[in-house]
């Protein structure tokens, strides 16, 4: 018998073939959002699951689903898997790094500018017939070209947007890190490793790109921005729950930063109110590394995942792209969960 799989989402029809050519398959094609409680009733008989950032793994999920071997994220970010518990019962866990990055900075880079020039909100002003004449002060932003990027988290998609900061327009590059880049890597930006604050303080522009755990929670809070120039802007493409909306949303009302722009949210798709009546925010929703071949990437990367994870295929028991590949070394990824 061919393993069980779930894929909880409405993805390409292609890759959903792909998967039935090597497992039995329960497909979402609604594209309908389970409760915790339906999506565990799904999952009970299934050996894997291909899912989204739109479905938690957690204890309580994993508790009622005994026969989980292959956990397979068609995304980066994986707070909303609980890698720890996953891997004390043996469950495999993956994502899909890399071939997000260059379009997940391209969308960074344009919340910059859009943030800078106040792009979206000369939009509102026109649609809403209020042009009437040009004038001299009419819409001013901010500079980027010469100006310094000061970039929270230098992973793949940080030094990818300090690229395009340093080559493309002429920006000084201000970094933070967990821990600091070899010298190589900086000299190819121009960037300086400096201490949060200094950043804050420093930076024309901030972006945040660092993955969210409980270190980072909060990790732009009202002090933070408290320290940043009021001509500065602040993007976050990295989880919500990174910075404080709330905080942001007094500090933008109040004149402390001059424009923001997010992508991610605490508590998506749900926004912050306060967000959703100052003028000088960029928002959208999620979308970084939306365009079709991004996302077709992805979806083939965490096919590739759960086809070589649960031991099919020619990469059969090697994923590519494995979160805890301590459990690729035991019997429990090939063999399952005692009892199961």
């Amino acid at each position: 018998m061919k393993p069980k799989v779930l894929v909880t989402r409405r993805i390409f029809p292609e890759v959903v073939e792909r998967l039935r050519q090597h497992f039995d398959v329960e497909y979402n094609e609604a594209d309908r959002l389970w409760s915790p409680q339906a999506l565990a009733e799904r999952l009970r008989e299934k050996d894997g699951v291909f899912l989204t950032p739109t479905e938690r793994v957690d204890v309580a999920l994993l508790d009622a689903c005994p026969r989980l071997k292959v956990v397979a994220n068609m995304a980066v970010g994986y707070n909303h898997i609980d890698v720890a518990a996953c891997t004390a019962r043996g469950v495999l866990c993956t994502n899909t790094p890399d071939v997000l990055t260059e379009t997940t900075a391209d969308f960074g880079f344009a919340l910059v500018l859009a943030a800078a020039r106040r792009v979206t909100e000369a939009e509102r002003f026109l649609r809403e017939g209020r042009w009437q004449t040009w004038s001299v002060h009419m819409m001013m932003g901010r500079e980027v070209h010469g100006t310094t990027l000061g970039i929270l988290g230098m992973g793949r998609i940080g030094q990818a947007i300090a690229r395009r900061a340093a080559l493309g327009f002429g920006m000084r590059v201000l970094y933070h890190n967990r821990s600091r880049l070899p010298e190589a890597v900086e000299a190819q930006y121009g960037a300086r490793y400096v201490d949060k604050d200094t950043l804050l303080r420093e930076a024309d522009h901030v972006i945040v790109v660092v993955p969210y755990s409980p270190q980072t929670h909060h990790l732009i809070g009202a002090a933070e921005l408290a320290l940043m120039r009021p001509t500065a802007t602040l993007t976050n493409i990295a989880r919500g729950g990174v910075v404080d909306d709330a905080a942001l949303a007094q500090a933008l009302r109040d004149g402390r930063i001059a424009a923001a722009a997010l992508d991610v949210f605490e508590g998506e798709p749900r926004v912050h109110p306060h967000l959703l009546q100052v003028p000088n925010v960029v928002l959208t929703p999620h979308i970084a590394s939306a365009t079709e071949t991004t996302r077709r990437a992805m979806a083939e990367l965490a096919a590739d995942n759960l086809i070589a994870g649960l031991g099919c295929g020619p990469q059969a028991g090697r994923p590519p792209t494995p979160l805890n590949p301590e459990v690729l070394s035991s019997t429990a990824a090939g063999e399952g969960r005692a009892g199961s």
